[in-house]
């Protein structure tokens, strides 16, 4: 079995205009598909990520800049890590993913194990 990270981009809630009720009704689905994942033994980690205070460092100056959610085309939601045979199987996976109606992206990743 290898790791393959899941990375979740799309909108972020609060800039699509969900009514609340439609937000705790995501929410469910996101907390449905967690539980299948971590029941199952899939998933090996993962978390949200908030959307507000967002810092990048880039350069050998290394600068920080503020970015805010609404700068972005995509704003990365958050990630899982899954155990799979391969990433066919990992994207079999991401099938459920809840936000593909909402034009939600799963990208998918081999995690790079290094000796040490």
């Amino acid at each position: 079995m290898k790791d393959y990270m899941l990375l979740f981009l799309g909108a972020d809630y609060g800039t699509l205009g969900l009514s609340p009720e439609e937000i705790q009704m995501r929410m469910g689905k996101w907390m449905s598909w967690s539980e299948k994942l971590y029941e199952t033994g899939i998933a090996k980690g993962g978390e949200a990520l908030h959307a507000d205070g967002i810092k990048r460092i880039s350069g050998a100056d290394q600068t920080v800049t503020d970015v805010a959610a609404a700068e972005l085309k995509e704003l990365i939601g958050g990630y899982f890590i899954v155990k799979a045979n391969n990433v066919e199987e990992a994207i079999k996976i991401a099938e459920d993913f809840p936000d593909y109606d909402l034009g939600g992206t799963v990208e998918v990743r081999e995690v790079i194990v290094f000796d040490r």
